[in-house]
């Protein structure tokens, strides 16, 4: 089973949770052992299983790549200013997979799922859920 869905992101950098939207998607294919595999479309975004307890968190973690991965000193800058975001996209990965666990979404109790966008605004980043299960 496969399901999309699209978020609007608000800044170039950020981490968006989407874990309810993932969570409404695996009740919804009422399977009650399997894998989930998210998994962002774009070069330049990713999907990262974090603590969801504390924003500042997700904010160390942009904060993190920023330093680590800093912009405008990377070849690619040359074309479209954005050689970062592609290799933080490339650091993270596109995608994730989570088992399910008794119809649920596998996360302990402080993780949750974040989409990485890392060369935003944009007006809708593609998710792809895609099911296999029991």
């Amino acid at each position: 089973m496969q399901k999309r869905f699209t978020v609007k992101t608000r800044n170039r950098e950020e981490l968006i949770d989407i874990t309810d939207e993932v969570r409404k998607i695996v009740i919804d294919a009422k399977m009650k052992s399997g894998i989930v595999n998210v998994y962002a479309r774009g070069a330049t975004a990713a999907i990262m299983i974090q603590e969801n307890w504390d924003e500042s968190v997700q904010n160390d973690v942009v904060s993190f790549l920023q330093n680590l991965i800093p912009r405008g000193v990377w070849k690619h800058d040359r074309q479209d200013g954005n050689g970062d975001a592609h290799l933080k996209s490339g650091l993270i990965s596109p995608s994730e997979t989570i088992p399910i666990i008794d119809g649920e979404i596998g996360l302990s109790t402080w993780q949750n799922i974040f989409l990485c966008e890392f060369d935003g605004p944009r007006p809708g980043r593609e998710i792809v859920v895609t099911i296999i299960g029991a």
